[in-house]
C-alpha cells in the first residue's frame, strides 16, 4: 500500500514538472523599448579626416522584415520585426505578444514556411532554424539579439517555439522590408 502511495507520489510530481499546468494562468509580461542606435564613442587620439568608403549607414534603426504572428498550438497574435541598427547588429523585436506561457519556450528564427492551422505546427524544426533564446515573456514588447556573423536572409519566418512538446505555439512569416 505504501509502495503504491509513493510511487502514484511520484509520478504525479514527475508529471507536473513535466507539463507545467500552472503556466496556463500566469502571464510574464515584457515591457522592452525598441532598440534604439548604440553610439559609439569617439576617439579623441586620432585628428579628424576625410571620410572614405561607402557611405555610412542611416542614423537610425532599419526594418529589414516583418509580420504578423498566427496561432499554431496556442491563440498567439503580436508582430515581430527584423531590425538594423546603425552598427551593424541585428534584433528581432516582438511587439504586442499575446500567446499562452508554457513550458521552455523559445524564440526561433526558422527556414520553414508559416502554414495555418495543425499542419503547421511541427515544421520549424524540420529545416534550419536559429535560437535566439528563451522567450522572456508571454505579453508585452521583447527584443533579441542575433548573433554577428548569422545570415539572416538564410531564414524566412520566426516561431514561439516549445521545445519541451517539440510544437509551434504561433508563427509568422518574414516579409522582407
Amino acid at each position: 500500500m505504501a509502495g503504491a502511495a509513493v510511487t502514484t507520489v511520484a509520478v504525479l510530481g514527475a508529471g507536473l514538472y513535466w507539463f507545467q499546468p500552472w503556466k496556463l494562468w500566469q502571464d510574464d509580461r515584457v515591457s522592452e523599448a525598441p532598440p534604439t542606435a548604440r553610439a559609439a564613442a569617439p576617439d579623441a587620439s586620432s585628428p579628424a579626416q576625410a571620410p572614405t568608403g561607402p557611405p555610412p549607414a542611416p542614423a537610425g534603426p532599419q526594418t529589414l522584415a516583418r509580420g504578423s504572428l498566427i496561432s499554431h498550438e496556442h491563440a498567439t497574435t503580436g508582430t515581430v520585426e527584423l531590425i538594423r541598427l546603425p552598427d551593424g547588429s541585428r534584433t528581432l523585436r516582438l511587439a504586442n505578444l499575446d500567446t499562452s506561457n508554457g513550458p521552455d519556450l523559445r524564440v526561433w528564427l526558422t527556414d520553414a514556411p508559416v502554414k495555418e492551422g495543425a499542419d503547421g505546427w511541427g515544421v520549424f524544426d524540420d529545416g534550419k532554424h536559429l535560437s535566439l533564446g528563451k522567450l522572456k515573456g508571454n505579453k508585452g514588447d521583447q527584443n533579441y539579439e542575433i548573433p554577428a556573423g548569422v545570415n539572416v536572409a538564410d531564414y524566412t519566418s520566426v516561431t514561439i517555439w516549445c521545445d519541451r512538446f517539440n510544437v509551434s505555439f504561433g508563427a509568422a512569416e518574414l516579409t522582407r522590408a
